[in-house]
């Protein structure tokens, strides 16, 4: 077996639209349960608000019932959220807290992390869920990389 096939991780868009969450987490655990099921352990997110957030706190939650999920997150730089809001930052910091482990991607501050870390969660990867409704942008880039690399690919959109 190859240990790809043990790992799934996760690009979303950082706003979701207005009272979407329910929905959103009901169709990710149609998806992730039978992941779980099937001997899926790792999942890598991206550390981003919006989709990556609600994900995170969501496999955290997930983790107490089985606790042979692993979660690992991938920021593009240490800095990476220096300006965000002071809840926010709480918010991730509880993330962190709780995460089995946290690679930066790029020790500069750069558009290019981003990328970077977004290819290295897919390279990592057998599964890739999402949560895109552009084209354009790092979340639909990061989907048409995942096709590319033959990951098997489930979008959250539409609800």
């Amino acid at each position: 077996m190859d240990l790809r096939d043990q790992i799934c991780c996760f690009t979303g868009h950082r706003i979701l639209p207005a009272n979407a969450t329910t929905a959103i987490l009901r169709n990710l655990d149609s998806i992730l349960l039978p992941l779980i099921e099937r001997k899926v352990r790792v999942f890598w997110l991206g550390g981003a608000l919006g989709f990556d957030t609600l994900a995170a706190e969501h496999l955290l939650k997930l983790k107490q019932q089985y606790p042979q999920i692993v979660i690992y997150l991938a920021l593009p730089f240490e800095e990476y959220r220096n300006r965000w809001s002071e809840t926010q930052k709480n918010r991730a910091a509880n993330i962190d807290a709780q995460a089995d482990q946290i690679v930066y991607c790029s020790h500069t501050p750069s558009k290019g992390a981003f990328l970077q870390r977004n290819r290295y969660m897919v390279d990592q990867s057998r599964y890739c869920i999402a949560y895109c409704n552009r084209s354009a942008g790092g979340t639909a880039y990061t989907l048409r990389y995942a096709q590319q690399k033959g990951l098997v690919i489930q979008n959250l959109f539409p609800l």
